[in-house]
C-alpha cells in the first residue's frame, strides 16, 4: 500500500479553517443589519398612535340663510271641464273648451313652449237611486294645463280671457308667482347660510378658549322656497284679476365642521 504524503493533510485542514471564519463572519454580518431593522418597527408606529391622539377638536355648525327677489314668473294651473250624457259628448265638448282655452292664451301672446298638459281625463257620473244602487247617468271629460306667464303684470289679464273664451267650463286652479332664474337668488341664500355657520363656530370658538382653525367639511341641505302665492280654484267675470306678487323667498341650510386650536 502507497505511503499519502504528509504535506497534503495540513493543507486541506487550512483551507476548512478558513471557509469556517468566512461563514462566521458572514453570519455576524446579517445578525448586525437585522437587528436595527426589528428595533425600527416600534419607532415607526409611534409617530401614528402620537397623532390620533394629538387629533385637534372640532366643532359642527348649522347655518342657515335667505334671500328675497321680486317675482318675474307667475304659472297658472287652468283647465276645462264637461260634463254630458255619453263620453263621445262629453270629450267633444272638452276639446271644444281646450281648443278655445289654448286660442285665447296664443292670443295673449303666452308661447306655446310655455303651454303644456297636466292631465287629461274622463269619467263616468253616478247617482243614486232611491233604492241605494248607483247608477250612470252621464260623463265627465277634463283636462289641465300648466301656463307661464313670463310678462307677470298681464296674469290677472290673462286669467280674465281664459275665463271669458271657456265660459263654464273653464276652470282656475291656482296661480304661483316665482323667478324664472332662481341660480343668483339661491346664491345669494347659501352665502348667508355660510356666513351665519362661520358666525356660530367662531362664537363656539370663543367660549370654549380656542381659536377656529380650517373648515374640515361642508354640505348642503335641499332649498326652500315657502311662501309661494296661490290662488285657489275660482271662476272669475271680470275682465282683469286683481293679483298681489309680492315677494319670492329663498331658504338655504348648511352644516359644517371647523377644527378647534
Amino acid at each position: 500500500m502507497p505511503h499519502r504524503p504528509a504535506s497534503v493533510l495540513p493543507k486541506r485542514g487550512a483551507r476548512a479553517a478558513r471557509l469556517l471564519a468566512a461563514t462566521a463572519v458572514l453570519g455576524g454580518l446579517l445578525l448586525a443589519t437585522a437587528a436595527p431593522a426589528s428595533a425600527a418597527a416600534p419607532e415607526r408606529s409611534a409617530p401614528r398612535a402620537a397623532a390620533r391622539a394629538e387629533a385637534p377638536a372640532t366643532v359642527t355648525v348649522t347655518g342657515s340663510g335667505s334671500a328675497s327677489a321680486t317675482p318675474d314668473l307667475a304659472i297658472l294651473t287652468v283647465g276645462v271641464e264637461a260634463t254630458r250624457a255619453t263620453a263621445k259628448e262629453a270629450m267633444a265638448a272638452q276639446n271644444t273648451a281646450a281648443e278655445a282655452l289654448l286660442a285665447v292664451l296664443r292670443k295673449e301672446r303666452v308661447e306655446d313652449r310655455d303651454i303644456r298638459t297636466d292631465s287629461l281625463s274622463l269619467n263616468p257620473v253616478y247617482t243614486q237611486t232611491t233604492g241605494g244602487e248607483s247608477k250612470v247617468t252621464g260623463y265627465q271629460a277634463s283636462q289641465t294645463f300648466s301656463v307661464k306667464v313670463r310678462d307677470i303684470d298681464r296674469t290677472g289679464q290673462v286669467i280674465g280671457a281664459v275665463n271669458g273664451a271657456t265660459g263654464d267650463a273653464g276652470r282656475v286652479n291656482g296661480v304661483v308667482f316665482d323667478v324664472a332664474d332662481p341660480k343668483e337668488l339661491r346664491a345669494k341664500a347659501r352665502e348667508a347660510a355660510y356666513e351665519d355657520a362661520y358666525e356660530k363656530a367662531s362664537q363656539h370658538a370663543r367660549l370654549s378658549g380656542h381659536r377656529l382653525g380650517r373648515l374640515v367639511s361642508l354640505s348642503e341641505g335641499d332649498s326652500l322656497r315657502p311662501g309661494h302665492g296661490a290662488l285657489p280654484s275660482m271662476q272669475a267675470d271680470e275682465p282683469n284679476v286683481p293679483l298681489a306678487p309680492g315677494e319670492i323667498e329663498e331658504q338655504v341650510t348648511v352644516s359644517a365642521v371647523f377644527e378647534l386650536l
